[in-house]
C-alpha cells in the first residue's frame, strides 16, 4: 500500500542537511568572530499561519473550483500539500480548545484534557509549551490572534499582541438565518454587528497588520524567528466585507453532499450552538447563503495572508523561513444536514495541510495521514531540538522523503462519538445509541453510503471495531475497555 501520490525523491533530511552544510561552511569562512550570530542565522524561521473552522476541502489547491484562495494556492504551488490531515476531535463542544491545547502541549487528545487543568502551573512553568521550546533554542517567539488556551501569551512568547477570544461576539440575529430571501436582519458586512468589525478594523486585517510590523522588526534581528498567527476566521460570524461575499453568487454555490434536512443519529451534537446557526429542518437556500458567506470570509483571509507573504519576501529572508499553514478542525458547513464540527466526519475532523521552505519539493501532494498537531514536532525538527518525551505528536518530514504514514487514524467526540479510519475505510461509533456507521471511503469520499449493516462487512465492522478499542486503550480513552480484573 502506498501513501504518497508521488515518486519518493532523494531525502528530505538529506537536502537539508546539504543547505545546513553549505550555509555553516560559509559562515565559518567568512567570518571566525561572532559564532553565536551565526549559529543563530543557519537554522530557519518558522512561520505557523493557523485557520479555525477551515474544513480540509475549502483551497482551490485541493481542488475546489468554487472558492477562491489563489495565496494559499501559490503556497500549496511552492511546497507540500498533506491532503489526509485529521484532528484527533474534542471532550465539549468548543473542539478548537481541544485542538489548541494538544497542539501548543504536544499531548494526544484524552492525555491533553487532563492537562488543560495545569497547563499553566505545569507545562507553562517549566517551559514546555511549544513556544517555550523554541525559545529555549534561541528563537525570538510571536503570537497574535486567537488563543484559546488556559496559559499565558503574554508570558509563552517573546512578543503577543491583539490576544483574541475563542471567536467574536455572535448576535442574537445572526442564529436561526436565513429564513428565506427576504431574511436580511443580519449581514457579513454590517459593521455595525460588531464580531469582526469590533474596534473598527476586521480582526483578519488587524492580524495581517500585526504580522507585517513583527516581520519590519525582525528584518533587523540575527536570531531567528517563530511566528504564531492564529487567524479566528473561518469561524462564525461569519463576516467580511460586501465585495467578497458578492464574489459568491448564490446560483453558484453548490449544495453540500450529502444534503439531508436533518442528520438522523442523536450524537450529542445535534442542537449545540453550531448547529444553531441555521433553521431546522435545513433548507437549500439556507445552506447555501451559509456556504457563500463561509467561502467569502475564507478568501478575504486568504487576502491577508497574501499581504503576509510579500511581507516575508521584503525581508530578504524568506529563503531561510518554513511555512505551516493549517487548521484546528474542520466544518460541515451543510454536509450531512450539520452546520457544526462535532461530528466524525471528513468535512470536520480533516483541515488543510501546507508546508513550504528550503529543500521541500514544490507541487507536492502528499495522502500519507497526519494530524494538526504534528506541525508542532515538525518544526521542532527544522529548529534541530530534540523532540521531548511529553511531545506525542510525531514530525511530518519523513513524509517528504515518501515513508508510510500512521496506517490509522482516531476521533473522539465527548463520550458520545469514536472514529477509527484508514486511507480506504472509515467506522464511526455511537457508543449511547449502539450504532456504527462504515464507509468505504475509496468509491465514497464525501460518505454518503453507509455500508455497516450489509452482511457483506460483517468482517471489516469487526476488525475496525477491534482496532478502535486497540487504539482507545493507547490514547487512555476514558471508553476504554478495561482489562478484566481492573
Amino acid at each position: 500500500m502506498t501513501y504518497v501520490d508521488t515518486i519518493p525523491q532523494p531525502s528530505f533530511r538529506r537536502r537539508a542537511a546539504q543547505l545546513l552544510a553549505a550555509s555553516t561552511f560559509a559562515c565559518l569562512v567568512t567570518m571566525q568572530a561572532g559564532a553565536l550570530a551565526t549559529a543563530a542565522e543557519s537554522r530557519p524561521n518558522l512561520l505557523f499561519i493557523f485557520a479555525d473552522d477551515q474544513a480540509y476541502d475549502t483551497l482551490g489547491a485541493a481542488g475546489n473550483a468554487e472558492v477562491h484562495t489563489p495565496n494559499l494556492d501559490r503556497l500549496a504551488k511552492r511546497g507540500a500539500q498533506f491532503t489526509r490531515c485529521y484532528n484527533q476531535g474534542g471532550w465539549h463542544g468548543a473542539i478548537c480548545v481541544a485542538s489548541r491545547t494538544m497542539l501548543l502541549s504536544g499531548r494526544s487528545l484524552w492525555h491533553a484534557k487532563a492537562a488543560e487543568p495545569i497547563l499553566k502551573s505545569d507545562f507553562q512553568a517549566q517551559g514546555k509549551l511549544w513556544p517555550q521550546l523554541l525559545e529555549k533554542a534561541g528563537y525570538d517567539t510571536y503570537f497574535s490572534g486567537k488563543w484559546h488556551v488556559k496559559a499565558d501569551p503574554n508570558k509563552v512568547f517573546t512578543v503577543s499582541r491583539h490576544v483574541r477570544p475563542g471567536m467574536p461576539a455572535q448576535t442574537p440575529a445572526g442564529y436561526n438565518r436565513p429564513t428565506g430571501p427576504d431574511d436580511q436582519k443580519w449581514r457579513p458586512w454590517d459593521t455595525g454587528a460588531g464580531g469582526f468589525w469590533e474596534g473598527g478594523k476586521h480582526w483578519s486585517a488587524v492580524l495581517a497588520d500585526d504580522a507585517i510590523d513583527y516581520l519590519d522588526r525582525a528584518a533587523g534581528r540575527d536570531n531567528p524567528f517563530f511566528m504564531y498567527l492564529a487567524f479566528n476566521a473561518p469561524h462564525d460570524p461569519r463576516q467580511s466585507p460586501q465585495e467578497f461575499v458578492e464574489q459568491y453568487p448564490l446560483d453558484k454555490i453548490s449544495l453540500p453532499q450529502p444534503f439531508l434536512a436533518e442528520y438522523p443519529y442523536q450524537i450529542g451534537s445535534n442542537r449545540i450552538r453550531d448547529e444553531q446557526l441555521a433553521p431546522f429542518p435545513r433548507t437549500e437556500y439556507a445552506v447555501k447563503v451559509n456556504r457563500q458567506e463561509y467561502y467569502a470570509i475564507i478568501t478575504h483571509m486568504d487576502q491577508q495572508i497574501g499581504r503576509i507573504l510579500d511581507a516575508l519576501e521584503k525581508t530578504g529572508k524568506a529563503d531561510n523561513t518554513y511555512i505551516i499553514f493549517t487548521a484546528d478542525h474542520g466544518l460541515a458547513c451543510g454536509h450531512h444536514g450539520l452546520l457544526g464540527k462535532q461530528n466524525m466526519y471528513d468535512h470536520s475532523v480533516r483541515t488543510p495541510f501546507l508546508i513550504a521552505g528550503p529543500s521541500i519539493k514544490p507541487g507536492e501532494k502528499i495522502a500519507a495521514p497526519i494530524y494538526v498537531q504534528d506541525a508542532m514536532a515538525t518544526t521542532l525538527e527544522l529548529a534541530g531540538v530534540d523532540r521531548p518525551d511529553h511531545v506525542e505528536f510525531q514530525s511530518v518530514l519523513p513524509l517528504l522523503d515518501g515513508r508510510a504514514g500512521r496506517p490509522l487514524m482516531y476521533g473522539a467526540y465527548t463520550d458520545t462519538q469514536r472514529m477509527i479510519s484508514t486511507p480506504e475505510w472509515k467506522l464511526i461509533h455511537y457508543p449511547k445509541i449502539n450504532t456504527k456507521l462504515l464507509f468505504h471511503l475509496t468509491v465514497d469520499p464525501l460518505e454518503t453510503t453507509d455500508l455497516a449493516q450489509q452482511p457483506e462487512h460483517a468482517s471489516k465492522v469487526a476488525r475496525l471495531t477491534h482496532a478502535l478499542e486497540q487504539m482507545q486503550g493507547e490514547l487512555d480513552d476514558p471508553l476504554a475497555k478495561k482489562p478484566a480484573g481492573k
